[in-house]
């Protein structure tokens, strides 16, 4: 068994409302060194034997991530 790890993250050009909001809840509870925030997703997958990583990109491109406004990263977590 294997274990990936696929963040999605929105492009850098794309807005984050999300980030946004929480770094202006960050400052309003005394953070005020926090100077950016971006939200994010993580799927923690389990896959039966070795991990294709041509095949969990496309996992991710089809179904994780949006490729119009998002990009993603896979790493292994065993």
């Amino acid at each position: 068994m294997s274990r990936v790890i696929v963040d999605v993250m929105l492009k850098p050009e794309i807005h984050d409302p999300q980030g946004d909001a929480v770094l202006s809840a960050s400052h309003r509870l005394g953070f005020s060194n926090v100077s950016r925030v971006r939200q994010g997703k993580r799927f923690e997958l389990e896959i039966d034997g070795p991990a294709d990583e041509k095949e969990i990109e496309e996992l991710a491109r089809e179904l994780l991530a949006n490729p119009v406004i998002e990009e993603f990263t896979l790493r292994s977590a065993d």
